[in-house]
């Protein structure tokens, strides 16, 4: 195929120096527009995640993101480091200097200077513009961006699902950018001193945590990555391979770290809902929900969602607003490309509601059918919502109208009074197995969990002197 004049022109243009790599590439992303990106994956990530409620940890985590931002190839992005309320072990970064790391991933690091490890790590991603280089890879093969979703754009506001901010968190990196991206955080951890012989640990804990279940996820850093064990062993060559003079009086921090964590919630927080199989309770707001059962269910801080086995069907809940239901549903049928049905009052557990069946035609999916029902309950108005394609929604109409149907008040004592559990720590005066802590100090969690939080394997031993995690 021989390429035009024009098309070699634009090219030429497009190439740019990698700041990371000082290698040239093609670039149709410039860094306006990775700033750009960056900004709206923020605001995306509030909205659908949140913020961790806890201005010294934030401060922390963003003091440690910024040195190591500051001797990077890019100093002089708006660099954004936050912790978010998420239970999943997990660290991300968005273009433009965005990084966040879960309240989940913190309990299972060690030292500062395993958390430098991973802040490092996808500072990595963002210096060698790795986001940017999967969306010009995309461009130039004329697929674009989709973020995943069989709705994009005709209802999307009133579905509240992801935000387009989201989208650049869809892409996958290569296995040579992941390598890339841990040599580079090894690069800015001896550029700040920090030790990078404490940088195995991660993947070790990585590795601990992908073999829990139960209390312990899945842990989604190790799950989008090359294997953990994998990796583990690359950092230990890298370790064994650095001018030990390089390693003197390097900078670890376990005691400051494990100061700046105690206290953090660990594991789901039930005062913002939380699921029993597919039946979501929130304490707070005093209601419950049956999903369709074998339904994947999550709890975001905008809506709480199910998708069907299939990924043709979603069913989820929010807040609709302070009006009655029959003005929003008006409102909802309002929105340019929405065909509504008849709508009808609803009494529902008691409650008043207004619900309607509607129709859309969206870009990307075709035809779109579903229901749409407010309840008012408590002073606010709840919006649920389910939807599938055209030619799929008569098999799930009953379906959503049923869970709906059991939304209503939440008056289980149990349910209403759930509180969220705390990692704490203990000052060991002498040297004991895992086995031996667990039974002396008790937590809430299985063992195989404080021993993966700690550090170790069951059977092994945890030192004298040295403060413990447990959880309670």
């Amino acid at each position: 195929m021989r390429w035009s004049t024009c098309a070699v022109a634009v090219l030429a243009a497009a190439c740019a120096t990698n700041p990371a790599t000082g290698r040239s590439e093609i670039s149709l992303v410039s860094e306006s527009q990775e700033i750009s990106m960056g900004n709206e994956t923020v605001a995306s990530v509030h909205a659908t995640i949140g913020t961790y409620p806890d201005s010294g940890l934030q401060r922390y985590v963003r003091d440690i993101g910024t040195r190591l931002a500051a001797v990077s190839e890019r100093p002089a992005l708006p660099w954004h480091f936050e912790v978010v309320d998420d239970p999943t072990v997990n660290a991300f970064a968005a273009p433009g200097g965005k990084i966040f790391v879960t309240r989940g991933i913190l309990p299972f690091l060690g030292s500062e200077a395993e958390l430098s490890g991973v802040l490092g790590h996808e500072i990595g991603h963002v210096t060698a513009r790795h986001t940017a280089r999967q969306l010009t890879r995309q461009q130039l093969a004329g697929i674009g961006l989709i973020a995943g979703s069989i709705l994009s754009s005709t209802v999307a506001s009133a579905a509240g699902g992801l935000q387009q901010g989201l989208g650049v968190l869809f892409l996958s990196y290569s296995r040579a950018d992941e390598s890339q991206a841990d040599g580079l955080g090894f690069r800015y951890m001896l550029r700040t001193r920090y030790d990078i012989r404490e940088m195995p640990n991660v993947f070790a804990a990585l590795t601990r945590v992908g073999a829990l279940s139960g209390e312990g996820k899945l842990p989604t850093w190790a799950s989008s990555h090359p294997d953990p064990a994998d990796r583990q062993g690359k950092a230990q060559e890298y370790v064994n391979n650095t001018n030990p003079d390089s390693l003197r009086n390097s900078i670890v921090n376990r005691d400051r770290y494990l100061q700046a964590i105690d206290g953090i919630v660990f594991g789901e927080n039930p005062r913002q809902g939380y699921f029993e199989g597919t039946r979501f309770f929130h304490p707070d707001l005093r209601f419950r929900i049956d999903f369709p059962n074998g339904w994947k269910t999550q709890n975001a801080s905008d809506a709480v969602r199910a998708g069907s086995p299939q990924d043709d069907a979603i069913l989820q809940l929010s807040l609709g607003g302070q009006d009655s239901p029959e003005a929003l549903l008006q409102k909802f049928g309002q929105q340019q490309g929405l065909q509504m049905g008849n709508g009808q009052r609803v009494t529902v557990n008691g409650l008043s509601g207004a619900t309607a069946e509607f129709q859309a035609q969206d870009q990307q999916a075709g035809a779109v059918s579903g229901r749409v029902m407010f309840i008012s309950y408590g002073g606010t108005t709840y919006q649920l919502l389910g939807y599938s394609t055209g030619t799929r929604y008569g098999s799930y109409a009953g379906v959503f109208n049923n869970s709906m149907r059991t939304f209503g008040p939440l008056t289980d004592a149990a349910a209403l009074a759930k509180q969220p559990v705390h990692l704490s720590l203990v000052r060991l005066s002498r040297a004991m197995t895992v086995e031996e802590f667990y039974r002396q100090y008790p937590s809430v969690v299985r063992l195989e969990v404080i021993a993966a939080i700690n550090g170790v394997s069951p059977g092994e031993t945890l030192p004298a002197g040295r403060s413990a995690k447990r959880v309670q």
